[in-house]
C-alpha cells in the first residue's frame, strides 16, 4: 500500500476531524460535566472501529454504490445533525460534576459516544464515500485489508485530537463558563450547517 495514499487520506481526514461537529460537542461536553475525557474518546474510537469493520467487509461499497440508499442515509444524516445542533445550541453544556459512582458514568459515556460516532454523518460520509478513492486493487494488500489500514489512521488521528479537546476543555473551559457555552454553540452551529448542506446538496439536485 502506497504511503503517499495514506499520507494524502491522512491529510484529508484530519481537516474533517478539526471541523466542530457531533463529535467535538460530545467530548467538549462530556469533559465539562466532569467525564472522564479517555472514556468519551474511547468510545468515539469503538464506534468508528465498528464503522471500520462494516467498510471493510464490504456492506459500504454495497451502500454507497446503490444511489438511492446512500442518499436516503445522507439526508437522514443532515436531519440528525440539524437535531443534536438545535439541542445543543439551546442547551450548551455547563461545568458539572456527574452524581453516579466514577465506574458507572465512564461506563455511560463509552456507550454513548460509540453511539454518537457510529451514527455521525460526518464519519459515515468519509467511511462510506472518501475511504474507497485511497485504496486500490492493484497494490498488495486486498482492498478490505487497505481500508482497515485507512480506518486505523482515522481513528489515531480522532484518538489524538480528541483526547487533547478534551483535556483542554476539562482544564480550561470549566473555569471559564461563558467561554463554555460559547464553544459549545460553535460547535452546534457548525452541525447545524454542515447538516443543512447535506440536505440542500441531495434535496435540490
Amino acid at each position: 500500500m502506497a504511503v503517499g495514499s495514506i499520507a494524502a487520506f491522512w491529510g484529508v481526514a484530519m481537516l474533517l476531524i478539526i471541523v466542530p461537529g457531533a463529535d467535538w460537542a460530545f467530548t467538549i461536553g462530556s469533559s465539562l460535566r466532569g467525564h472522564s475525557a479517555l472514556a468519551a474518546v474511547s468510545g468515539l474510537i469503538l464506534g468508528y472501529a465498528a464503522v471500520t469493520v462494516v467498510v471493510a467487509a464490504g456492506v459500504g461499497a454495497m451502500v454507497a454504490g446503490t444511489p438511492a440508499v446512500f442518499t436516503a442515509l445522507t439526508i437522514v444524516g443532515g436531519l440528525y445533525l440539524i437535531w443534536h445542533g438545535a439541542r445543543t445550541f439551546a442547551h450548551p453544556a455547563v461545568a458539572d460534576t456527574p452524581a453516579r459512582s466514577v465506574a458507572r458514568t465512564n461506563r455511560a459515556v463509552l456507550v454513548k459516544g460509540m453511539g454518537v460516532s457510529a451514527l455521525n454523518p460526518k464519519g459515515l460520509l468519509l467511511f462510506l464515500a472518501l475511504l474507497p478513492q485511497f485504496t486500490n486493487p492493484r497494490w498488495s494488500l486486498p482492498v478490505g485489508v487497505q481500508l482497515g489500514v485507512l480506518g486505523v489512521v482515522f481513528m489515531a488521528s480522532c484518538a489524538a485530537f480528541y483526547l487533547c479537546l478534551g483535556s483542554l476543555a476539562g482544564k480550561i473551559l470549566r473555569a471559564r463558563p461563558a467561554a463554555a457555552r460559547v464553544m459549545t454553540r460553535f460547535s452546534a452551529t457548525a452541525m447545524i450547517a454542515i447538516g443543512a448542506l447535506l440536505l440542500a446538496e441531495h434535496l435540490m439536485a
